[in-house]
Formats: structure tokens, sequence, C-alpha cells
């Protein structure tokens, strides 16, 4: 299942890094899910700031595997002119953490005469509005469980000489790793009009029983089995926590949203959903499968020109419709 969310204030959003960066900023912070790193490291982010000095924020480190975050610390550190850190909500001193790393990232700035000018960013429901409340110790920015909550740019004075500038929560247009579109709609980043719990649910459910079997045990008393199918374990699940319709049916929508709200909440433990090695496999799948589709395209672009009228014809309404995508990212980048 394809997973794509991108509200109209996500384009408004863009437009804003985009001014925001001709304006003058010395470092880019951007704000990651310690669930899954590499899946909320948005590419739009990275070429809006291409060439600033990058900050990786790995945030909810207690709810992630600290295994598997030790692994993405590694991963990003060894980008160029790259620092990472692993934080957690209420973690003392964090703007002071935060202003040496972007210090040590931009050396000449800072002073009185020359203040270092941060942009954080980072995708919906990261975690970026509550870490700005515990920095200010105020309310400085909404917050709330529904992912896009952010509408508007806000500076905040850091530390001594170091301005940081909070923007919206945003996704990209087009979110090419199908398993990135799973694992960020699991985590609660996209808008529940763009995905079908069950569908997700299914496939986390999958990769739980595979890389964190003693998880489901502890929590939903389930004896690993791999003789049943993902939907007989979701079925169970829903028994276990009362998602039962008359007739004594699961009310499988209900048992979806128990499972997703249980891994959101940390029920299940310390859990992330990717590694550098699996992200790696998957992009060059994607690339893979969108290297074939070009292919495909352009072989029936060929077979068009050779064959009848109506073979042209329904080559050309194959063609809308695969380049839909396409069209809607070449209006947004018109409209920016």
């Amino acid at each position: 299942m394809a997973i794509q969310w991108f509200p109209g204030h996500m384009h408004k959003t863009r437009g804003a890094i985009r001014e925001r960066m001709k304006s003058g900023i010395d470092v880019v912070i951007e704000m990651l899910d310690a669930r899954v790193p590499a899946s909320s490291a948005n590419p739009l982010i990275a070429q809006l700031t291409q060439g600033r000095p990058a900050l990786k924020l790995i945030n909810k480190q207690d709810l992630a595997d600290p295994a598997r975050t030790a692994e993405w610390l590694a991963f990003y550190r060894a980008q160029p002119n790259t620092h990472a850190v692993a934080i957690h909500q209420g973690q003392p001193g964090l703007a002071k953490l935060m202003a040496a790393e972007c210090r040590a990232l931009a050396p000449n700035r800072g002073g009185l005469d020359k203040p270092l000018r941060v942009l954080i960013c980072g995708i919906p429901n990261v975690g970026k509005s509550t870490l700005i409340n515990t920095i200010v110790g105020k309310r400085a920015a909404a917050t709330g469980d529904e992912p896009g909550i952010t509408k508007m740019e806000q500076k905040i004075l850091l530390d001594k000489g170091v301005y940081l500038f909070d923007t919206p929560g945003m996704l990209w247009p087009k979110i090419r790793v199908p398993e990135a579109g799973i694992n960020l709609a699991a985590s609660g980043a996209v808008g529940r009009n763009a995905f079908e719990e069950e569908v997700v649910a299914l496939d986390l459910l999958g990769y739980l029983r595979l890389h964190y079997p003693q998880s489901l045990k502890a929590r939903y008393q389930l004896e690993p089995d791999a003789s049943l199918l993902d939907g007989e374990v979701l079925q169970l699940i829903g028994k276990r926590r009362g998602a039962v319709l008359s007739g004594g049916r699961i009310n499988m929508q209900k048992a979806a949203e128990v499972l997703l709200y249980d891994l959101r909440q940390g029920q299940l433990g310390r859990i992330t959903l990717e590694t550098p090695a699996e992200f790696d496999e998957w992009t060059a799948a994607a690339d893979a499968a969108e290297d074939a589709r070009i292919a495909e395209k352009e072989a029936r672009a060929v077979a068009a020109k050779r064959g009848t009228r109506d073979a042209q014809q329904a080559y050309a309404a194959d063609d809308e419709d695969e380049n839909e995508d396409d069209d809607e990212d070449e209006d947004l980048d018109r409209d920016d």
C-alpha cells in the first residue's frame, strides 16, 4: 500500500524553509524519530538545506531499541559535517546540549555580533513542539497527538547568542520507499485519512513477529507460532483486548488501533522498526521498481508508436494515470 500525505500547509512550509535559508541559517537541526530514524528523515529538507552543517536530533530514544539507536548514531555521525545525538522528552539540559552541538558545527558564530542562527525541522508528530515547550519552559508551541499541529514559524532564544527558528512539521510529496510509508503511519507521523489502520497493523505485526516476538508475548500473552498468519495473530490480539463484536466476531479495525496505539505509547517495549542495512535494501528495491516502471513506460511508448490508433490511445491513458504524482510535484515546484 502506497502511503502519501502532503496537506496544503506543508506546501507552505516548504516555501517558508526555502525563504528562511535565503535569509541566513548557519546550522540545520533535523529531528528524527528514534523508532524510524531513516523513514523520518525528510529528503525534501535535505534538498532545501543542502550545504549547511547538520545536527540529527534523534528523539524518543526511550521508546527505541538502544542497540539499534547506537547503530543509527554511528550511521549519521559518519556523514560529513554532521553531528548526531539521541534524546528523550523531559531530559534535562536539552537547550544547552543543542546549543553546544550547534556551536561545534559553526564555531565562528555565536557572539553578540554574529549570532548563531539555527533552523529546526522535522516530520509531523516527531515531538518538536514538545521539545520547544520544554526549552522555553512554557507552551510556546501547540502540541497534540495528531500530526500537523504547528502551522507557523517561531523564533526562540536557545542560548546566549543562539537563535532557533522553528517550522511546522513537513513530509514530502511522494514517499518512494513503501516500507517508509508504513513505518511513518505506524509511528503516527501521517494523518489517519491517508492510510488504513488494518493494513498498516498487519505489516507492523509481520515485522514485530520476526524481530520482537517477546514483546508481543509480554504484551498480549501470545506464544510465538510461525504457523499462524498475521491476520490470525491480529485476531488474537483483538480477542485479548476485548475487540469482540456480536457473535464472537473480532473487530479487526479496533484490533489494529490497539496494536498501533500500544506501539506509539511504548506499551510494547523499546522497539525500532528499521536498521541502516534494512533501509538500504528497501531503498535499493524501490529504486529498482522505479527503474522498471520507467523502462516499461518507455517500451509501451515505442510499441504505441508502432501500433494502431487504439494502442496509442490506451498508452496515453495509462501514461496519464502513472504521471499523476509527477505532475503534482511539478505543480508544487512551480507554485513555490
